[in-house]
């Protein structure tokens, strides 16, 4: 529980400037209600009309840490434990190194196959700076994974990113996390 409340609470801290700056005081709301809805792997939309974060999608800092709070959410708390406890790839517990493994395999193929089947599409990323492009392709990656935020119109992905992210929603997040799916490890068990 304290565990959880931290890394909530660093989430928080982290977005209040951009939210503050947008929002004023509603900003503390909107910084604590993403960190928390991120870490939970929940992902509802408090900008309405289906926009989710698709105004900060070149926003690096609110990117990188909604996704970091999504990841660590779906990384499950026994996964957790056993990376408070210091990081030595022997001493992991097995369940640790599927977790970690899969989690940077399914993250790193996405973003690739989104970024690649996305490139020419002026709807989600086509017209996009190339880091921008790259930032919104990991960004709808891991968000799928369970969480549910977007920072493009996932109306206008094409068929095949959305196969993609089909594909990463059914599989989803750590055993023991806060994400659904059927999980990692049963996924590996399965290949």
């Amino acid at each position: 529980v304290r565990g959880t409340f931290l890394i909530e609470l660093i989430g928080m801290i982290v977005m209040l400037p951009t939210f503050c700056g947008n929002y004023g005081i509603k900003g503390i709301w909107m910084a604590a209600f993403h960190s928390v809805s991120a870490f939970c792997n929940a992902g509802f939309d408090l900008m309405g009309d289906y926009k989710s974060l698709i105004d900060y999608r070149g926003d690096v800092l609110i990117n990188v840490c909604i996704m970091l709070l999504i990841t660590l959410g779906g990384l499950g708390f026994v996964v957790l434990e056993d990376l408070r406890r210091g990081f030595k790839w022997k001493r992991f517990a097995l369940q640790t190194k599927i977790v970690l493994l899969t989690t940077l395999g399914l993250n790193v193929i996405g973003t690739i196959l989104i970024w690649l089947f996305e490139a020419n599409n002026p709807y989600t990323i086509g017209n996009l700076p190339q880091k921008e492009a790259f930032l919104a392709s990991l960004f709808q990656t891991v968000s799928a994974r369970t969480a549910g935020f977007n920072t493009v119109d996932l109306a206008y992905l094409h068929d095949s990113s959305m196969l993609i992210l089909i594909i990463w929603m059914f599989i989803g997040a750590g055993s023991g996390s806060t994400g659904g799916g059927i999980k990692m490890t049963t996924f590996v068990v399965l290949m």
